[in-house]
């Protein structure tokens, strides 16, 4: 197998991540979100503008990938949402990270895998020779 597959392979796993969470969370079970924003006291518009919004903001970053537009900045964008996500989900409900499914322990992988493709996934020359962040 070629680095160039393993890279794809991995951004298009990355894609379904996102665009799944994102339909989950509206469409397969938002209870969970209202569940859990609840027990933060974010409930009614509030909550429904963090389950939205989460989801909008999930679809955004698989879009993202999926263009390949400055690649190297989604991807760090990515690890700044999972870090600020795993970080309010902390304070919310910290029993999320004894959780036999990972809910937040498989951020971490997830955060290594974003690592691996800024090493890997090299921005190309373009016809000048001049560096670019695709």
């Amino acid at each position: 197998m070629s680095q160039a597959f393993i890279v794809n392979f991995a951004r298009h796993c990355l894609v379904f991540l996102w665009f799944f969470t994102a339909v989950v969370s509206v469409f397969g079970a938002p209870e969970i979100d209202y569940r859990v924003l609840a027990k933060a006291n974010i409930v009614g518009i509030w909550a429904d503008l963090a389950v939205y919004g989460g989801a909008g903001l999930d679809l955004m970053i698989a879009i993202w990938l999926v263009s390949t537009f400055k690649k190297h900045y989604c991807y760090i964008f990515q690890v700044i949402i999972i870090l600020a996500y795993s970080i309010l989900l902390s304070f919310i409900d910290a029993s999320f990270w004894l959780h036999p499914f990972g809910p937040l322990s498989k951020n971490l992988p997830i955060v290594a895998l974003l690592f691996l493709l800024l090493v890997l996934d090299k921005p190309k020359d373009n016809k000048k020779g001049i560096k670019c962040c695709e």
